[in-house]
């Protein structure tokens, strides 16, 4: 039967395999199911229900990679996105929760358009690659700043906005401590570097009194809270356009370059250079992010620490099915994750910053007309706190230096295309 569904040995690999690189991808991405709620629960959310939400939300979309694709990727909601639902969506642009979810719906909506026509590779070939690597550096940046922020690291400052906070507090010297333990272990490319360092933090917080101990498993909370609670027809706004734009681009660079990467990893590139299933995977994602929205998730992605099960043999969608099962039992972990302080995930998030800029070298530095705009984005997403203000203002300064700098003809038509969506933005909204 699975060899039916998965064709283990033409993809050379075994049950036992597998079941082993799923377990792997799970431990290695299983530390959203603690950081995703904790920052939904900030827009409004009812924990319990975001944490149960966020489990089934990452499980199905396993599940749909797994069967449908047969790809060994596990996908959860994004990091970067939930920050932007929360921090920027709703808390800085005043949006309820619900509407933000609705506009989660759309950009999902247009990413399945997108990766059932010609538009991917319109929009692929379109945007800069520049402009395209500065995004996620961007959102590096900005999930490293809210890491900062939360663990006590950083605090606000009247004559200087940003300063040092106050490093001799039990709950920042933790959270620091937690940013120790994962970059060490991941250096010495322990799996499940980033869990360990949750649970290690979170168990001196329980000894040191910091926390109360409630327990390890229970049943689940009740979903409903946050079930179907999407404004759909709230979000079908002219003022959500930036916001369904940056929850759509974001998505779709990060998709897209993470399953690039994997499929060369995974050996799924075939000898005349094209990938196996890679329209089936792409589909599988976008479909993904609707169906996260009816749970209470923000845009759900493929996870690049899915490369993690891959290095230990998983090489077909039954790594993603099992992924999907540990996603799945996890939702009886709510005592556990309701323990978990927000200085114990700070360490999560700034070593995800770190992970993220990397890309930063991939940059173009010859050129001052790439460069100049892709540094705007890096630099503004984490300033205005936006990641769509970010990515506006790094596509009108990109079109303005190409035709100031007379080299008109090198602006692409998706670019021109939004360039005006984000200048009307400014201009009438």
């Amino acid at each position: 039967m699975l060899e039916k569904i998965f064709n283990l040995k033409t993809n050379n690999t075994s049950l036992k395999r597998e079941i082993l690189a799923g377990i792997t991808t799970f431990v290695t991405m299983s530390y959203i199911i603690f950081v995703n709620p904790q920052m939904m629960a900030e827009s409004g959310m009812d924990y319990g229900a975001s944490f149960v939400g966020t489990c089934i939300a990452a499980s199905l979309a396993c599940f749909f990679m797994g069967l449908y694709a047969n790809w060994p990727v596990g996908l959860a909601p994004g990091m970067g996105l939930n920050a932007f639902f929360t921090y920027t969506v709703v808390g800085g642009m005043g949006y309820p929760w619900e509407i933000a979810l609705g506009a989660v719906f759309w950009s999902g909506i247009l990413f399945t358009i997108m990766s059932i026509t010609p538009l991917r590779k319109w929009m692929l070939e379109g945007i800069p690659l520049n402009l395209r690597i500065a995004m996620g550096s961007g959102v590096g940046l900005f999930i490293g700043l809210i890491g900062l922020k939360s663990g006590g690291i950083i605090t606000g400052n009247d004559a200087t906005l940003l300063s040092l906070g106050d490093l001799s507090e039990e709950s920042t010297l933790l959270s620091i401590l937690g940013f120790l333990i994962i970059a060490i272990l991941s250096m010495r490319k322990v799996s499940g570097s980033i869990i360990i360092g949750i649970l290690t933090i979170t168990s001196i917080s329980i000894f040191s009194g910091l926390v109360k101990f409630k327990g390890i498993i229970s049943l689940p909370p009740d979903p409903l809270p946050v079930f179907l609670k999407l404004d759909i027809i709230g979000a079908f706004d002219v003022a959500m356009i930036s916001v369904i734009i940056s929850f759509l681009f974001v998505n779709f660079f990060d998709t897209t370059g993470t399953l690039l990467g994997i499929a060369n990893r995974a050996k799924l590139v075939k000898k005349t250079g094209e990938i196996q299933n890679l329209d089936k995977a792409i589909k599988a994602d976008s479909t993904s992010s609707i169906l996260g929205s009816f749970f209470g998730c923000a845009p759900v992605t493929s996870y690049v620490e899915s490369s993690a099960g891959i290095e230990i043999g998983g090489r077909t969608g039954l790594t993603a099915v099992v992924t999907g099962f540990a996603f799945l039992l996890s939702i009886f972990l709510s005592p556990l994750s309701e323990m978990v302080p927000p200085y114990a995930t700070a360490g999560v998030l700034i070593y995800v910053a770190i992970i993220m800029l990397s890309d930063v070298e991939r940059l173009d530095w010859s050129d001052s007309t790439e460069i100049l705009p892709a540094l705007i984005i890096i630099i503004m997403i984490p300033l205005t706190f936006s990641i769509a203000n970010g990515i506006a203002l790094g596509f009108i300064t990109y079109t303005l230096i190409k035709l100031t700098s007379n080299r008109h003809k090198e602006i692409s038509p998706s670019a021109w295309f939004l360039t005006l969506i984000f200048l009307a933005k400014f201009i009438f909204l």
